[in-house]
């Protein structure tokens, strides 16, 4: 566990040591106000909740979260600083479990930085505290996922221009597994069984459920098992390139 908090306070202390950490929060916290207030008219629909904000985390995940995940392994391969840490008297999941909580923890930081709006709602109206902060959880669970995916994503390449897109190409997937325009691709051929198992995998439909105010568990060991096994991957692949 000590090697597990080094590796964590080494990642999480490094991404505060340049701008661009300060540029992602900006940039974050930018379009969340836009997308609140402007594209979701948060004023206009008269209603003291925060649905709107909360509506707009999936598809600003999608690209914001690869921006910080593609650094993780790809920029330690391409400065070969990777053969370094991985000689440190470190477990390899102590490594990989702190460089991913790190991530985990500065996007956590930037999500919690919306709370003025929490306060904005509160003092306009009278919302459902329960289900704001049911959705501040689930927001942060699909964070969590996302991070893995592009972790595991960035472990396998040297260049973080391939890491970003790739990253985003397959949580785009995750994203929109559930809507109809991608079952109805599948309805005409495929049992109902394998339907229902390409829903189940979508990141909105999962993330909808927990907005409603509703923690039910398969929502919660849905986001816990994806994080898992992708970082199970993730670590598989660091383990090849170690042996290699």
């Amino acid at each position: 566990m000590n090697g597990l908090r080094l590796v964590f306070q080494r990642e999480f202390m490094g991404y505060f040591a340049t701008p661009l950490a300060y540029v992602f929060i900006v940039i974050f916290l930018f379009l969340t106000g836009l997308t609140t207030f402007y594209v979701g008219q948060f004023f206009e629909t008269g209603e003291a909740t925060l649905k709107n904000f909360f509506s707009f985390h999936p598809w600003l995940y999608l690209f914001l979260i690869p921006a910080v995940s593609m650094r993780l392994w790809a920029e330690e391969a391409k400065s070969g600083t990777i053969e370094l840490l991985l000689t440190l008297p470190v477990p390899l999941w102590a490594v990989v479990l702190g460089k991913y909580l790190a991530a985990w923890g500065f996007t956590l930081v930037a999500l919690a930085l919306t709370f003025p709006l929490w306060i904005t709602v509160n003092y306009l109206g009278h919302p459902d505290n329960g289900v704001i902060l049911a959705s501040y959880i689930g927001s942060a669970m699909m964070a969590g996922a996302y991070l893995a995916i592009g972790s595991t994503i960035s472990a396998t390449t040297r260049n973080q221009v391939i890491a970003f897109v790739v990253t985003v190409s397959v949580c785009f997937l995750f994203a929109v597994s559930g809507l109809p325009m991608v079952l109805d691709f599948f309805s005409g051929w495929a049992p109902e069984a394998l339907l229902s198992l390409i829903a189940s995998f979508s990141f909105l439909t999962h993330f909808d459920a927990i907005t409603n105010g509703v923690i039910d568990m398969r929502d919660v060991v849905y986001f816990a098992s994806l994080t898992g096994a992708w970082l199970y991957a993730n670590t598989l692949i660091i383990e090849m390139k170690k042996a290699g």
